[in-house]
């Protein structure tokens, strides 16, 4: 008797329990039909303005790759093709140093109907000829001693070059030694120093930086700056000479 009550009682709350899942079951899935009967009746009100938005993402990347195969490519092309004269003038001026003042103002003004590299700069400035001819317009600038034009040209050149990107910063410094801003020189011989970790352009331009520091009477600066050369790199050419000249940045600061 006792046995058949407990299963009976069991049974009683199995059956609870089975009514109070069902019964959650349900809600759930009512609640997912309401959801859905919602995201349905909001589709329906908004489909005109999905519509629209869908055409115009697929028209955005249809012109994009339509810009890219018939304007860019052929306008890059166009522009390596004009870089060819400006470029043969720059690498002869170079190597040509008794000639090199003529040789750069043909390479930026261009001759014989040809483009030079302000004319490409102005007519491709968003191709990458273009801006390879920003980076050899400022060096041009540079060694004429146009030293404003020098900083204006390479401050719009944009590489992730190891080494050409360095060499821009780095020659803006040296423009602002020359035009007499030692502390634009220092921050842009930083940057340089900083761009990217070599055991070239990196010692170069800490030195460089170094030596400014000393000029503007930053003597800690300068000590700083020489240190780091002989920590990090100490096979460089910079660091064989360096301890004399934080010994003398040392001194300096004693006094």
């Amino acid at each position: 008797m006792a046995t058949y009550k407990k299963k009976a009682s069991t049974n009683k709350k199995n059956n609870i329990t089975n009514i109070e899942e069902h019964s959650t079951t349900a809600e759930v899935f009512n609640t997912l039909d309401e959801t859905a009967s919602k995201s349905e009746h909001w589709v329906e009100k908004n489909q005109r303005p999905l519509l629209i938005g869908l055409l115009a993402i697929a028209l955005a990347i249809i012109g994009y790759i339509a810009y890219n195969k018939f304007v860019l490519e052929p306008k890059e092309k166009e522009a390596a093709d004009e870089l060819a004269f400006p470029k043969k003038s720059f690498e002869q001026a170079l190597m040509n140093e008794a000639s090199a003042d003529s040789l750069f103002t043909i390479a930026l003004n261009g001759g014989d109907g040809k483009f030079g590299l302000v004319d490409i700069v102005d007519n491709y400035g968003n191709t990458k000829a273009g801006n390879l001819a920003k980076y050899m317009s400022g060096i041009a600038f540079m060694k004429k001693s146009d030293y404003e034009n020098a900083i204006k040209y390479l401050n719009d050149f944009e590489s992730d070059d190891e080494i050409l990107g360095t060499l821009a910063k780095g020659n803006i410094g040296d423009a602002f030694t020359e035009i007499n801003q030692p502390e634009d020189a220092l921050k842009y011989y930083e940057d340089a120093a900083n761009l990217r970790d070599n055991e070239f352009t990196s010692p170069l331009y800490l030195f460089k930086a170094g030596q400014t520091a000393m000029d503007m009477k930053n003597y800690d600066k300068a000590v700083a700056l020489f240190e780091k050369i002989k920590k990090e790199y100490p096979l460089s050419e910079e660091a064989k000479q360096i301890d004399v000249f934080i010994h003398r940045a040392k001194l300096a600061v004693a006094k």
